[in-house]
């Protein structure tokens, strides 16, 4: 056995690479590997009995695991031999190089490590970027992954969501207001008008009716436009991601209802009048 672990796999100078520092280290990464899943395990039952929120959890986990295996990764390059404070000594210019180089990727590093600390962005939140409304599914420490309504995957650096403006839906409440805009024509009867809005918001199960928490739906009469009197129907709901389907639910039930009671939606006209001279 000590003949196996003494075995010189590669030898340059004064580093001699042996069977039993490679063993080491194998065994160095498995036992962080499981070591990790069971921190995993573990710190899922602390986050679970202080309600701590999933993309919380998922960035405390992240920023460990990374970490503990950068100090794996040092004590296993002392392990075979390489000192890392020769190596960083030995490889300063060329460091610098890749630094000056590589100056939009450390950005991406330094903002996924300021994402997951401060919380900002967190997993299964609803974002607006660049005129796409997506959910994040993961945040690395370079990338980010996220979903946009369509089901494409599409994959962020993280600096923009530090520098650039974006608008989270879902970051202070699972809950977000949106509104349908509706015009009827004129001589509708407005009241009416406002009871089938109503009427037609309260038939979906996705949107909520909590008039104590203020997010029961309302109708606002916007204005007297150039062909309708125009309407807005205000509703919360908590299914963010998919918001567009229930809008698309509600015009088909307004639309039905209606017809059903002779409230007409107009399209635009104009008059044009002639004058003989």
């Amino acid at each position: 056995m000590n003949d196996f672990l003494n075995y010189t796999l590669f030898k340059n100078g004064v580093f001699i690479l042996t069977t039993g520092s490679l063993v080491s280290v194998l065994l160095t990464f498995i036992i962080v590997r499981i070591g990790l899943l069971f921190l995993k395990r573990l710190l899922a039952r602390f986050f679970k009995n202080r309600n701590i929120d999933i993309g919380r959890q998922e960035a405390i986990y992240k920023l460990t695991a990374y970490l503990i295996w950068t100090i794996t990764a040092i004590t296993s390059l002392e392990i075979i031999g390489i000192h890392i404070t020769f190596l960083l000594a030995g490889s300063a210019a060329l460091l610098v190089g890749l630094g000056l180089g590589l100056q939009q990727i450390f950005q991406d590093l330094v903002s996924g490590i300021f994402i997951l600390i401060e919380g900002i962005i967190k997993v299964n939140d609803v974002i607006e970027l660049d005129g796409m409304v997506g959910k994040i599914l993961s945040i690395n420490l370079r990338t980010s992954k996220m979903q946009t309504r369509d089901g494409i995957m599409i994959i962020v650096p993280n600096h923009k969501f530090i520098v650039e403006k974006i608008t989270n839906w879902s970051h202070n409440s699972d809950s977000t207001r949106f509104k349908v805009d509706i015009g009827v024509a004129y001589g509708s009867d407005v009241a009416k008008v406002k009871d089938i809005l109503l009427a037609c918001a309260k038939n979906q199960s996705e949107i909520i009716q909590n008039k104590e928490a203020g997010h029961d739906p309302f109708v606002r009469f916007v204005d007297f436009g150039d062909s309708a009197l125009k309407f807005e129907l205000f509703f919360w709901t908590t299914s963010i991601f998919t918001v567009e389907f229930i809008k698309s639910n509600l015009r088909f039930d307004i639309d039905e209802n209606f017809r059903n009671h002779g409230v007409t939606i107009p399209f635009p006209q104009r008059d044009i009048h002639i004058k003989n001279q």
